[in-house]
């Protein structure tokens, strides 16, 4: 709203106070015709009242000025501040664009250095390559005058062979002329003598040997041999491929099978190891080839009848436990055989590999036993030659040290076990006797000697072995290793007897196609490899598992 709209509005509102004003002077005027003598009262109250009008629209004048001032005032202030605000983002975006130029100079100087500098490195790139293809003419100017130089002396090399060769030539005729024999004959004559005078010689040694061998040799063997098994009082084998564990009752026998059964096929798988429960009260029977795996799950079961919860996820839990435990029971049997045999001085790891040895079987007998019986054997027959003790005692007891990997490492375990004594630092002489013990090494040493007979003694006594129950491990071995032969293989078990094999394959190698013909090959090669009753049969587990962990 201007001025002269404010101006206009007060001229109407006086002029509409004028008009009412006159209008109630005419209406006085009419009501007092009659009454002149009131007209001079009436006269000085309508000037009154005209008077009052007329302030009170001076009034009304004056307000409507300062309104329209105080709206001009604002309307001029909103006017300022919105072309301060104009000002101030025309100036930011001009900020902005000098920024943004300024980024662009500095990209396009950038560009322009790495420019420069991919130009300096292309050219001395092309220096370097001229220099080395100078550096590789100057190399084959002087290789083809060193191969001339060479070239030459061979050919001066080749004409004093000839000449050496026509004078040693001449010397054979004049030597041969001088003793009217060639240079073979005289070689030959010279042989021939010298084989008489030796044979001779080797003869007669021979004779006197043999004549003494003959006259002491046997019986002091045997006196020897027959002292030292009579000092050794051995227990006899006993071993079993089952094991009995006691229950606090039957009604454990549901906890262990679980809902449908589902703990004991994860106590089976797990460990490998067949788990009969029948109606034997408050016990459960254990079944396994391999007696370490067996022991293992004797040790977790026990555990976990124990604690009393049973579920997958405790059953694997307790057999990592239990196989830790079994570790450290093996290498403590190490030790005991070593200080039973008084020898302090071998590496921790052939210890370990000794106390291993503890669960395993030859032909029914337990391996650590045999060796510690052996060592003894070797110890006393040692004695009465008058020969190292304590050394024939170390060769008896590692001799069969190759059976703790021979289900890891292809060969025979007497080369195993050389082998590994060779790397642990063993003496040659224990390492030959360990080799040759089984006659895949020619005996050389009085030590191999006594190894091989005290290994034959302790194996040979009446009760020391079975051969019907070595047989039955090496035919599940055997299945164990046929199956482990094939990719993508994990783990395999042989049960039941040897009537079932699991065989625990990845995941991420073989589909379900593939485990369907991996079970087919494997059934097929134990059909041409093995002599077996009955049927076994092969079964491929392919089994995914995914962990995640909430925190």
């Amino acid at each position: 709203m201007n001025t002269g709209t404010a101006i206009l509005l007060v001229g109407l509102v006086v002029v509409a106070l004028l008009a009412v004003a006159l209008y109630v002077l005419f209406s006085r005027l009419r009501g007092v015709e009659g009454t002149r003598a009131n007209s001079a009262e009436l006269f000085a109250q309508i000037e009154a009242d005209s008077l009052r009008l007329r302030s009170a629209a001076q009034s009304e004048a004056d307000e409507v000025r300062a309104a329209a001032r105080r709206e001009a005032e604002e309307l001029r202030t909103k006017a300022t501040t919105e072309a301060a605000e104009l000002k101030t983002r025309a100036a930011a975006e001009a900020e902005q664009a000098r920024a943004r130029a300024d980024e662009a100079r500095e990209r396009a100087d950038q560009a322009g250095e790495d420019l420069r500098e991919q130009r300096a490195d292309l050219e001395r790139r092309e220096q370097r390559l001229v220099e080395r293809e100078e550096k590789i003419a100057a190399d084959t100017e002087s290789l083809t005058q060193r191969l001339q130089e060479v070239e030459t002396q061979a050919a001066e090399l080749a004409s004093r062979t000839a000449d050496l060769d026509a004078l040693e030539a001449e010397r054979r005729a004049i030597l041969e002329r001088a003793a009217q024999l060639t240079a073979e004959q005289a070689k030959a004559e010279l042989v021939a003598a010298v084989e008489d005078e030796a044979k001779r010689a080797a003869v007669m040694r021979v004779r006197d040997i043999e004549k003494d061998a003959n006259e002491n040799g046997q019986a002091r063997a045997r006196e020897i041999i027959t002292l030292a098994i009579q000092r050794l009082a051995s227990e006899q084998t006993a071993e079993s491929v089952v094991s009995v564990l006691h229950l606090p009752g039957d009604e454990m026998k549901g906890r262990i099978i679980g809902r449908e059964g589902r703990n004991i096929r994860a106590f089976e798988q797990v460990t490998g190891v067949n788990l009969i429960i029948d109606d034997t009260p408050e016990a459960v029977l254990l079944s396994c080839f391999d007696p370490v795996r067996r022991e293992v799950a004797r040790l977790t079961l026990e555990e976990l009848v124990l604690d009393g919860r049973i579920h997958p996820h405790r059953i694997e839990e307790q057999y990592e436990k239990s196989k830790a435990e079994v570790e450290a029971l093996c290498v403590r049997a190490g030790e005991d055989a070593l200080v039973e045999m008084g020898i302090t001085d071998m590496h921790p790891d052939l210890v370990a590999l000794l106390g291993r040895l503890r669960y395993r079987t030859s032909y029914g007998q337990n391996v650590l036993k045999h060796l510690i019986e052996s060592a003894h054997l070797a110890g006393m027959m040692a004695g009465e030659l008058g020969l190292d003790v304590k050394l024939n005692k170390r060769c008896a007891l590692l001799h069969d040290i190759g059976k703790a990997l021979t289900h890891e490492v292809d060969g025979s375990h007497a080369l195993i076990g050389a082998e590994i004594a060779r790397r642990y630092g063993e003496n040659d002489d224990v390492v030959h006797a360990i080799e040759a013990h089984h006659n895949e090494v020619e005996l050389r040493t009085v030590e191999a000697v006594l190894t091989q007979a005290a290994d034959a003694i302790s194996g040979g006594r009446p009760g020391a072995r079975r051969e019907s129950l070595e047989a039955y491990v090496k035919r599940l071995e055997r299945l164990e290793e046929i199956s482990m032969s094939h990719e993508g293989v994990e783990k395999v078990f042989a049960m039941q007897a040897g009537r079932e094999v699991r065989v625990m394959v990845l995941p991420d190698v073989v589909d379900d196609i593939q485990a369907q013909v991996l079970a087919r090959d494997i059934a097929k090669q134990v059909e041409e490899e093995l002599t077996y009753p009955g049927q076994i049969r092969i079964t491929v587990v392919r089994e995914s598992r995914s962990t995640e962990f909430a925190r």
